[in-house]
């Protein structure tokens, strides 16, 4: 059966028309956890080959391919000539996609909406400054009033035991993590299981985890983590992605052991 592979990035070099497919040359980098002993995977680069009928459907052109970010699902071939495929890796592509871009989402909502947003934000703060005018001025109460309450607070006070109130210790507040986050932990602390280092996580789960960190600056999701030992109990793929845009620290919650 033969192995399906996953693709996403630009095409790195022009385009290349034959009789009925065309081709062009991407590239991605390995896994980023290789095995102890093994030096670190660099970039791989690969020949994708894609009929020109399904390639016409996705509107891309020679100018496009080279700015728009894809996807690309196929299978790994050997039977393409050499002088053909100039990447370590041919792919027979049988689905392309163009993903989208968030700032074309941005320019695509319709002006009537945008608007509406405008006014509705104008609206709320005419109404913010209009409740701040409309509050009334406090009026001073007259000095024998407070001199009563004064006497008033002074005498609950005496007959009224003073209670000590114990001083509830404050939780320590973890902000801008993911939800169930209970610790931040250094990276070099963690430790990982051999069963997770054989593992490879699919890759464009792992890219799509990649986008929400540079997104919003944080994991969608706290690794777990056996108390005491460090040891990852689960959320390799996060763990991954920490390792390769390089964090200090990572969102932890904790698994005890059994005892």
């Amino acid at each position: 059966m033969p192995h399906k592979i996953t693709l996403t990035g630009s095409a790195t070099g022009p385009l290349r028309e034959y009789d009925r497919y065309v081709a062009f040359d991407m590239r991605e980098k390995g896994s980023p956890s290789a095995p102890k002993g093994l030096k670190k995977s660099t970039f791989i680069s690969y020949t994708v080959f894609v009929a020109k009928k399904a390639f016409n459907k996705t509107g891309l052109t020679k100018k496009s391919i080279m700015q728009e970010k894809i996807l690309i699902q196929g299978e790994p071939t050997l039977d393409i000539p050499i002088d053909e495929c100039p990447g370590e890796v041919g792919v027979i592509c049988f689905q392309i996609t163009v993903l989208p871009n968030k700032k074309d989402k941005e320019g695509n909502e319709p002006n009537d909406k945008k608007e509406a947003k405008q006014e509705a934000s104008v609206a709320q703060q005419e109404v913010a400054a209009t409740k701040q005018e409309e509050k009334p001025a406090p009026t001073p109460q007259p000095a024998a009033n407070e001199e009563k309450k004064a006497e008033k607070v002074q005498t609950e006070v005496k007959e009224t035991p003073v209670q000590e109130k114990k001083v509830e210790p404050q939780k320590k507040q973890i902000t801008n993590q993911p939800k169930g986050t209970q610790d931040l932990l250094s990276f070099d602390e963690i430790i990982v299981p051999e069963e997770f280092l054989k593992t490879r996580p699919n890759p464009q789960k792992t890219q799509n985890v990649i986008d929400f960190v540079k997104r919003t600056g944080r994991l969608d999701e706290p690794l777990t983590i056996e108390k005491g030992s460090n040891i990852l109990k689960d959320g390799y793929r996060r763990y991954i992605v920490a390792k390769t845009v390089k964090m200090d620290k990572v969102p932890v919650m904790y698994e005890y052991q059994k005892s």
